[in-house]
């Protein structure tokens, strides 16, 4: 008796339907990119290019902003894995019409484009709006530890920076010295490697200098901070601790304390809706979070103005990383109220266990602290800081996408830390549409005009 099984014939010559409108079924995620980068408006990424026909042909914008955008989706961030998936992946040779750009033509498009893809947050952004996602009554701000593309091994301090730079620069001078008197035009191999290198631990040693003097104004602008009775405070020392440490592959990014340990990296920043969606992004080079409150809720305001979306937050809400007195009074009087925590919240729980919730008239003279204490102990206070769950699982989702940034320089991690929240938004828009949540969305499929 014969076996049953199932015929495999590879010399078929259709493999595939003829038209690729048949190789994805309907509410496949490729199909929304393709949807979603028709609204968005990429006048930006078209204003680079000439437009009277002349020059190599290049892949369409369009196209590329939707390679991308789908790559970061489905967790792929590699250009030679997304070259690799051109090839291979069905849903990727819809998206490129059957075509395979380079892996070098995908890292040069990101890396030219970067602004421009940072842009693509706010467009992300109003999309969700229109579909009416975006509910900005409270929102929650908190910060996250992202690994760079530096190791912690790579870290020098400054006195170690100048004496080798001392060194390299005797070297240097030494073999100018002796090529002046060789024959030939040809650098040596060694004297390049070398240069190279000196080059970075110039940069990374003027780095440290700039940090310095950034702490230093910081410093100043704070005040002196001096106790009565106390020695007058020196003047701010504008030169780096000899034993100040900076990262020689990734000069701009800073030894963080995370949960797991210490990372070589950055400090990126989330404000997020109740609902998921992200309304502010921010990357920076600060090791703590007390800084970010402000300048975080200024920029969910600014990215809600350039998405169209009128409404602003009434309610922030923060943990203990951002608390300070100065946070509190200095808050603005026309922004949302604020409930950052001024204790753990193991602290505030044990309190609320032993006293119970404040009851009666507020006390005359209590600090920003222990207002701030008995505002988050009441049964109000207590529901809306448990809306700071909603931020924890936004950074795990976002960091299911990428928990590490590929590129370096706070630019373009910032860059791609943006099209990573964006692509977290997109797939919450995706959703939505898939259940019928996004009512609005069939009346704003239609494409938005393109350049030429």
């Amino acid at each position: 008796m014969a076996y049953n099984f199932l015929d495999c014939d590879r010399d078929q010559l259709f493999l595939l339907p003829p038209s690729m409108r048949d190789w994805l079924p309907e509410g496949h995620l490729v199909w929304f990119i393709l949807d979603a980068v028709d609204q968005l408006d990429l006048s930006s990424f078209y204003r680079r290019y000439r437009s009277d026909g002349w020059g190599r042909a290049a892949y369409p914008p369009k196209m590329m902003v939707a390679l991308l955008l789908y790559a970061y989706c489905t967790g792929i961030r590699s250009s030679r894995k997304i070259e690799q998936a051109c090839q291979e992946n069905v849903a990727f040779k819809v998206i490129t019409g059957n075509k395979v750009p380079d892996h070098t033509t995908i890292s040069r498009f990101r890396q030219e484009f970067q602004e421009e893809l940072s842009g693509l947050f706010t467009e992300v952004l109003w999309l969700c709006g229109r579909a009416g996602l975006v509910k900005v009554g409270t929102v929650v701000v908190d910060g996250t530890k992202m690994a760079g593309n530096a190791s912690l091994s790579a870290n020098r301090t400054y006195q170690h920076l100048e004496e080798e730079v001392e060194r390299m620069m005797k070297e240097a001078e030494a073999a100018d010295a002796a090529e002046e008197a060789r024959v030939g035009d040809d650098v040596p191999k060694e004297l390049v490697d070398r240069n190279k290198r000196l080059e970075r631990l110039k940069r990374a040693k003027e780095e440290l200098e700039r940090m310095a003097v950034e702490e230093a104004a910081r410093r100043e602008e704070e005040g002196p901070g001096q106790k009565r009775g106390g020695k007058r405070p020196a003047p701010p020392d504008h030169r780096p601790d000899p034993g100040a440490k900076v990262n020689l592959t990734d000069p701009e990014s800073r030894i963080m304390k995370a949960r797991q340990g210490y990372v070589q990296g950055y400090n990126a920043q989330l404000v997020v809706t109740k609902d998921q969606i992200i309304v502010a992004a921010e990357v920076t080079q600060d090791q703590n979070d007390v800084r970010q409150l402000h300048p975080m809720l200024k920029r969910a305001k600014e990215e809600l103005e350039g998405a169209g979306i009128k409404k602003r937050p009434k309610v922030a809400v923060a943990d203990a990383g951002y608390f300070s007195e100065g946070n509190i009074k200095g808050a603005d009087p026309d922004g949302p109220e604020l409930l950052v925590a001024p204790a753990s919240d193991w602290r505030l729980a044990r309190k609320l266990a032993e006293e119970g919730p404040p009851r009666g008239r507020i006390p005359q003279g209590l600090s920003a602290r222990e207002l701030m204490e008995r505002k988050l102990l009441t049964k109000r206070g207590r529901a809306l800081y448990g809306l700071r769950k909603v931020v924890e699982a936004v950074v795990g989702q976002v960091k299911a996408l990428g928990d590490r940034f590929m590129r370096r320089g706070r630019r373009a991690a910032r860059s791609e830390f943006l099209l990573l929240c964006a692509c977290h938004n997109l797939l919450k828009l995706w959703r939505a549409v898939l259940a019928g949540l996004a009512r609005k969305w069939k009346r704003i499929t239609e494409p938005l005009p393109q350049p030429a």
